[in-house]
């Protein structure tokens, strides 16, 4: 029988079990990563409404400035949902001597942390069509 530490790494695993905080810290990475995705697809919510308010009124309005916050939550989230796998990655590492993706809360953490990508590239497209100025202009509609 083999003893040397090339010998199954689940074994290892088995010998400290998966912890609350570990789990919890496991599911933290695909809720904070989904508010991201949310927070910058409520971006072009806030944006059509103000478009519709501007339509009613028939007048310019101030730009909502809640739509800046909402865009910079994206890539904040985003950013910190990759943060907490990599934290994550290096607390199994160092409590059970194995790779993130050994251990159930690793490999959620890590499979929602790739899919993560694409949405911090959604982010900062948001974040980007917020603070570029609309080179058409607003169109108030029939006003007359």
């Amino acid at each position: 029988m083999d003893t040397s530490s090339t010998a199954a790494s689940p074994a290892v695993s088995r010998g400290r079990p998966v912890t609350l905080g570990m789990a919890i810290t496991a599911l933290l990475v695909p809720v904070i990563a989904v508010l991201g995705v949310l927070s910058s697809l409520h971006v072009e919510d806030i944006d059509m409404a103000w478009v519709h308010r501007q339509q009613a009124a028939c007048r310019h309005m101030p730009f909502p400035k809640v739509e800046y916050v909402f865009a910079w939550a994206g890539p904040v989230l985003g950013l910190s949902a990759m943060a907490v796998c990599l934290l994550l990655a290096r607390w199994i590492r160092r409590r059970c001597g194995v790779r993130i993706w050994d251990t159930w809360p690793g490999l959620l953490a890590f499979v929602v942390a790739l899919l993560n990508v694409v949405a911090i590239l959604l982010e900062l497209f948001m974040l980007w069509t917020t603070n570029t100025p609309d080179g058409s202009g607003p169109i108030l509609g029939d006003c007359g």
